[in-house]
C-alpha cells in the first residue's frame, strides 16, 4: 500500500494541488480554500488540476486513472472487468459500510444480527480474491485502495470502539494477505 500511495502523492503533487486543514486556535476550522474548492461537503483531501477541484475519494481515483494513465494504472483497460471493479467498489460503498454503520446503532442480539449479516457480505469480497495477489490482477489497483481506505482502517477503528472483533485475519485471510 505504501508503494501506491507514494505514486498517487508523487503524481498529485507534481501535477495539481491538494487542500487540506489547518490549524487555528487549537481547533480544526475548514480552511477558506476547502470551502471554495469542496462546497458540497466540505472534506478533504481535494485535489485541485489546472483550477479544478475533484471530490470524493473514488471519483479522485478514477480521475487520475484516466488523467496519468501513463503514470499509474488504477482501473483494468478491459471494460468487463474495469466495470467488475466498479461494481465491487459500489457493493462495498452501498452494501458493506451501510451494514457497518448499523452495527453502531444496535445492540445484543439485534448488532449479533448485523454483525453475521456484514461477515456474509465480507465473505463475498473476500471470496473474489483467492488466487489473486490483488483485486485487479497482479497490480495494486482502484478496488485494494477502497478495501484498505474504507475497510481496514475505518473498520478498525469502528472495532476498537466497539470491542468488537468481527474483521480479523482469522475471519478473512485473503484480504488481510
Amino acid at each position: 500500500m505504501a508503494e501506491i500511495h507514494a505514486k498517487i502523492s508523487s503524481c498529485c503533487s507534481n501535477r495539481g494541488n491538494f487542500i487540506s486543514y489547518k490549524r487555528a486556535n487549537e481547533a480544526m476550522e475548514k480552511s477558506s480554500l476547502l470551502l471554495k474548492y469542496n462546497p458540497v461537503h466540505q472534506k478533504i483531501s481535494v485535489p485541485v488540476h489546472n483550477g479544478k477541484p475533484i471530490a470524493e475519494s473514488l471519483v479522485i481515483l478514477e480521475y487520475i486513472d484516466e488523467t496519468w494513465r501513463n503514470y499509474l494504472v488504477l482501473l483494468p483497460q478491459d471494460p468487463y472487468e474495469r466495470s467488475m471493479a466498479r461494481f465491487w467498489a459500489k457493493f462495498i460503498g452501498e452494501k458493506i459500510l451501510i451494514t457497518a454503520r448499523k452495527v453502531n446503532f444496535t445492540t445484543g442480539k439485534e448488532q449479533e444480527l448485523v454483525v453475521k449479516e456484514l461477515t456474509q457480505q465480507l465473505k463475498l469480497l473476500d471470496n473474489e480474491l483467492k488466487g489473486k495477489p490483488y483485486f485487479a490482477g497482479e497490480a495494486i489497483g482502484y478496488l485494494d485502495i477502497m478495501v484498505v481506505n474504507f475497510l481496514v482502517f475505518r473498520f478498525r477503528n469502528l472495532q476498537e470502539a466497539l470491542r468488537i472483533n468481527m474483521f480479523t485475519v482469522e475471519k478473512f485471510s485473503i484480504i488481510f494477505e
